[in-house]
């Protein structure tokens, strides 16, 4: 079937992380280490004037001796230091049977790019959603296609899951001098074939801190949605990803360097 016959799919999403003429950012560390490292990146991104903090609790890693997360206690972290500052927790679930553990504790369930063509996974998680609160940010695999990234969201969407975001980070190219090579085409391709609204992560694309800024302007003019950038008290002590990690003032930063862009296309930084 041509990716064209799913121009303005009939899945009508209802969707609570991304408004209408707004760009969300989501930010926040890339794995929960511990309580405070948590907390002072959770304590970053409410300064910075963000309502979604970041974290991983399962972790899939490339080696299977990195740092693979804290798992449950990881979830307990996020769920007391966010709940105290008002903030909502985006976080991956990797496992089927992690599902309503996840969903005790988190306001999104992202699906990573290693599982984008998880399919029991995708159907889980649209049936476990249905008629909840919740929330799915699904990132576009390493070496999917456009229709094979929007295909897996119709899986989370026929299982009855309304609320689906997007999330382009990067594919695997020939290019070296960058993690991956982010496909801002890619967006604009998704947000003209569906009614889902996509975000973009600079971070993982960028596998770099001095391009997720400009790489995050550009995203806004590419027409996206929102960003998931990572950041970092830390940088350098970093469990995982630290090389990609914002430092804080970045952070802190990161609305005003935005806004200009964003009122450009008629949108508010949020």
């Amino acid at each position: 079937m041509d990716v064209f016959e799913y121009v303005k799919t009939d899945v009508k999403t209802r969707n609570g992380m991304i408004r209408p003429n707004t760009f969300r950012v989501v930010a926040g560390p890339c794995t929960v280490e511990s309580r405070e490292q948590f907390a002072a990146g959770a304590e970053a991104v409410k300064q910075a004037g963000f309502e979604y903090v970041r974290g991983g609790a399962f972790k899939p890693r490339t080696s299977p001796y990195s740092f693979q997360g804290l798992g449950e206690e990881g979830l307990k972290i996020m769920s007391e230091v966010a709940g105290d500052l008002g903030l909502k927790i985006v976080t991956e679930v990797m496992d089927p049977y992690d599902i309503e553990l996840v969903m005790e504790h988190a306001h999104v369930l992202q699906i990573g790019a290693r599982n984008m063509q998880n399919y029991p996974l995708l159907r889980r998680v649209g049936a476990a959603i249905a008629g909840t609160d919740h929330g799915v940010v699904l990132k576009r695999g390493l070496s999917a296609t456009v229709e094979e990234w929007i295909l897996a969201a119709e899986y989370v969407t026929s299982a009855g899951g309304d609320n689906v975001v997007l999330c382009e980070r990067g594919i695997r190219t020939f290019e070296t001098s960058t993690r991956f090579t982010l496909d801002l085409s890619a967006v604009i391709v998704a947000k003209r074939l569906t009614d889902l609204p996509v975000i973009v992560d600079p971070s993982h694309a960028a596998g770099r801190s001095d391009l997720v800024i400009p790489l995050s302007k550009a995203a806004v003019a590419a027409e996206a949605d929102g960003l998931m950038v990572e950041s970092h008290h830390d940088p350098q002590e970093a469990l995982c990803d630290g090389e990609q990690a914002l430092p804080i003032p970045a952070l802190l930063g990161l609305k005003d360097v935005l806004r200009p862009f964003a009122g450009a296309m008629g949108r508010e930084v949020i």
